[in-house]
């Protein structure tokens, strides 16, 4: 079992025809990913990796059953090609493109809730479900099967923290970039609830970063809500007051969003928090076993 991407997903790409997106489709295709097909408005009927590609989501839709869409288009198409999935009857969109503007991720973040949706993303690594399949760019090679969920809104501590878990014997169920941007489709507590009701995943380990509340909203839902243990590591401890950070997301708004206040309300919640990410498996460890 999995969360988002499940054995009953069907994928398409869309963007498939561009540089990434054509690579990205071997890497999926490699790792048993179902993926059916391919959006690219003009190209239809032309085939990427074997893979045929259509000219519009419906089309692509009405001819392979897809219910999963990864965007790799473009920020000034992608939100029209997020829109034109939810109104294909897609049901999960994993939105890769960074730079997408922030209304346009609040409008379709709502399109998407209308529709029973879910996206993720935007400006995210996507989701990789161990032995199934993965929808972005995270890699394989750092994963192994098992029962551990792992959140995060930073593409590469994702991949470090996931390999760390794999050298340390922990496998993982799903792994799931929300992504770095200041309005995510998901949140955090959003994606702690599939974990949550997943019955194959045991705890989750949350990765978060200086800039924006959401750690600190998701640490009260724990407590009240969230019975598996959850784990956490909170990277920017050491930022420097004031400097702009990478993430669109990284805004920090008096002591709010800053890695002490998320790491104070995490703890205060009962999460577990390591000082590094090569601290996780041991607190997995003493926590579990």
């Amino acid at each position: 079992m999995a969360i988002y991407l499940t054995k009953e997903s069907r994928v398409i790409i869309q963007g498939i025809t561009g540089r990434v997106g054509s690579a990205q489709a071997g890497f999926a295709l490699e790792y048993g990913t179902n993926l059916v097909g391919g959006v690219s408005p003009g190209k239809g009927g032309q085939f990427v990796r074997g893979v045929p590609v259509f000219n519009s989501a419906l089309e692509a839709v009405n001819e392979t059953g897809a219910n999963a869409s990864v965007v790799f288009i473009p920020a000034s198409g992608a939100a029209e090609a997020v829109v034109e999935a939810l109104e294909a009857g897609v049901k999960l969109i994993v939105v890769i493109t960074e730079h997408i503007p922030a209304r346009d991720s609040l409008m379709t973040r709502a399109k998407a809730r209308e529709k029973g949706a879910v996206i993720i993303g935007p400006n995210c690594p996507g989701v990789l479900s161990v032995g199934i399949g993965k929808m972005g760019i995270m890699p394989t090679g750092v994963v192994s099967p098992g029962r551990i969920g792992v959140i995060s809104r930073s593409g590469t501590l994702s991949y470090e923290v996931t390999a760390g878990l794999t050298a340390a014997g922990f496998g993982q169920s799903t792994i799931v970039g929300v992504g770095g941007d200041p309005y995510p489709c998901a949140s955090i507590m959003e994606v702690l609830a599939a974990f949550e009701r997943d019955k194959d995943t045991d705890a989750t380990v949350l990765i978060g970063e200086v800039g924006g509340d959401g750690e600190e909203r998701a640490a009260a839902y724990i407590k009240t809500r969230i019975k598996k243990p959850v784990f956490a590591y909170i990277a920017g401890r050491m930022a420097p007051e004031g400097k702009k950070m990478g993430h669109a997301g990284a805004i920090i708004h008096g002591n709010a969003g800053t890695a002490a206040s998320k790491i104070t309300a995490l703890k205060n919640n009962g999460v577990k928090v390591a000082s590094t990410p090569v601290e996780l498996p041991d607190l997995i460890r003493s926590a579990m076993f």
